[in-house]
């Protein structure tokens, strides 16, 4: 029945939605008296297969409320027109909105003999009819999937600033008249870091172990979490992953064989207060010794958080003169500390020196910010660094439980300034030491723009025993990701030499051996291929 309802009948009338047909009979599942839909009167009983019955003047009723009226696609607004003694359809503003064509299978119930003059004649899509032409019904669309209560963590939305469940419940219970505002802005955040053991006390349950290290720990790493960062924490918990990264342990009182304050030998290779060049090309500039969360397995734990290394451009000046007068530098990582920690003026000055030394080509800055601190990615700081490209940053994320709706949105403004963004995770025992939990953290890295850069053994810093796995722990982790997700995923694994030997690569053995003019190969399943490779005479 694809016909216009109009083109069947002499004329017809349109009833407005919402009204009630005077019908004797109702339709199977109505309520008696209840509203109809928008509805269509005829003066006869007939359906588009049927000729028009002259002298009837029973009401037809369009009942859309019927068992397959959703299957209806399309309507408009309609109004009656004569033409040559037919009714048509024609476009009228006034209308209320009718179906423009019937369902097949739906018809017209005929008019009977012994029915009386007025009476009310209901278009059902509910039973078959004799009349009916049998033609199939057109597929109908599957129900569309319910949208979520939040969207996915990484999708960033213009002018939403967003809050993970967590945050949002920490900020009620412990900062309950910290103003959006506040909450927002990373100088409060600062301002406000958890330090002290009775704060600790009472945002978390402290295992004996945590107690101990906070009464006692004198002048070990300093302690220092931002509200933000506590709010991810698990608070009875204290083997919880992130919770016993920033959360002090007694057990950084114990001093194993080969661990030294500093193992990876900087203050050796440092021709001025706070630069370290280790490699031909390349320097590492500590800007400050400051961050706005304390990480208990740091390298520079000797240097951090004790006031040693000030941003003042006096120190600054010697290292800036060092780099003029060495052309063969190329690249300044600028590390610390956070060096994001300064302000977008001070962060403008250091830049700005760098890009003044022509043979300095490239500028890195390691951060761990968009963890600890996201709200610090604001636009004033990214219109001071895209000033300065060709820029990368490196970021230290650890945890998938880092990957918030808000360091999404940090990272996601980095990367929009033009910025390449790569991350840098240390392997820790109980934190991340398993491939299932690499790979998700792998896996929100690149869904945040982040290309997992380095993954590094932990350097043996004294009191470290507690964080480190062994090497065939990595190894193992880096096998479970080769060919097993995307090649963007996997990170370089990497051992940095005590006694300053730099960072030496490693990776799983998937060259076997030589066989004549072949080569061995192991791929990711396990199987053995081999390569065509003649040995040269």
């Amino acid at each position: 029945m694809g016909a216009s309802l109009g083109s069947a009948c002499q004329n017809f009338s349109v009833v407005g939605q919402g009204q009630t047909a005077d019908a004797t009979e109702e339709p199977p599942g109505r309520q008696p008296g209840s509203p109809l839909l928008p509805v269509l009167e005829t003066s006869c009983g007939s359906s588009a297969e049927h000729s028009c019955q002259s002298g009837s003047d029973s009401p037809i009723v369009v009942d859309l409320d019927a068992p397959l009226a959703t299957s209806i696609a399309r309507a408009r607004k309609t109004a009656p027109t004569r033409r040559k003694g037919r009714t048509s359809v024609a476009e009228s503003p006034a209308a209320h909105k009718v179906a423009s064509y019937v369902m097949p299978g739906a018809m017209l119930a005929p008019p009977s003999a012994d029915e009386p003059a007025g009476s009310t004649k209901i278009l059902r899509f509910d039973q078959p009819h004799g009349a009916t032409p049998a033609v199939p019904e057109p597929p109908v669309a599957p129900e569309p999937a319910p949208l979520s209560a939040e969207p996915p963590f990484y999708i960033v939305t213009p002018n939403r600033r967003p809050q993970n469940p967590k945050s949002r419940a920490f900020r009620k219970k412990f900062f309950p008249q910290a103003t959006d505002k506040e909450w927002n802005d990373w100088r409060w955040q600062s301002r406000h870091r958890i330090k002290t053991l009775e704060q600790m006390e009472r945002m978390l349950t402290l295992s004996t172990d945590e107690r101990t290290a906070l009464i006692e720990g004198g002048q070990m790493l300093p302690v220092g979490i931002t509200p933000y960062y506590m709010s991810l924490l698990d608070t009875e918990n204290p083997e919880q992953p992130l919770r016993r990264t920033v959360v002090p342990s007694a057990k950084e009182f114990l001093r194993t064989k080969g661990e030294a304050d500093d193992p990876l030998g900087e203050d050796g290779h440092s021709p001025v207060p706070g630069l370290v060049h280790r490699y031909p090309d390349r320097v590492l500039l500590l800007a400050l010794d400051f961050c706005s969360t304390y990480c208990r397995y740091c390298t520079r734990s000797r240097v951090v958080g004790h006031g040693e290394l000030m941003a003042n451009e006096k120190r600054l000046e010697l290292a800036f003169d060092y780099l003029r007068k060495t052309p063969q530098v190329r690249d300044v990582l600028i590390s610390g500390g956070d060096p994001l920690s300064l302000s977008e003026d001070k962060l403008d000055w250091i830049l700005g020196k760098l890009r003044a030394i022509p043979h300095i080509e490239f500028i890195r800055i390691g951060t761990k910010m968009p963890a600890v601190l996201p709200q610090r990615i604001t636009p004033q700081l990214t219109r001071v660094l895209r000033k300065y490209h060709p820029l990368w940053m490196s970021i230290h994320f650890l945890h998938p439980d880092e990957c918030t709706p808000e360091a999404a949105r940090a990272c996601a403004r980095l990367a929009d300034a033009g910025i390449p963004l790569g991350a840098q995770t240390v392997l820790l025992k109980g934190v991340n030491d398993s491939v299932p939990v690499m790979k998700e953290l792998v896996h929100k890295l690149l869904l945040m723009r982040v290309r997992p850069y380095y993954l590094y053994q932990c350097d043996p810093i004294s009191g470290s025993a507690h964080f480190r796995t062994s090497i065939d722990k990595g190894l193992e982790i880096i096998e479970g990701l080769r060919g097993h997700t995307t090649g963007y995923g996997v990170p370089n694994y990497v051992v940095d030499a005590p006694g300053g030997g730099g960072k030496i690569p490693l990776q799983p053995n998937y060259y076997v051996g030589r066989d004549g003019d072949e080569v061995l190969l192991r791929n990711f399943e396990g199987k053995t291929y081999r390569y065509p490779d003649p040995v040269e005479v």
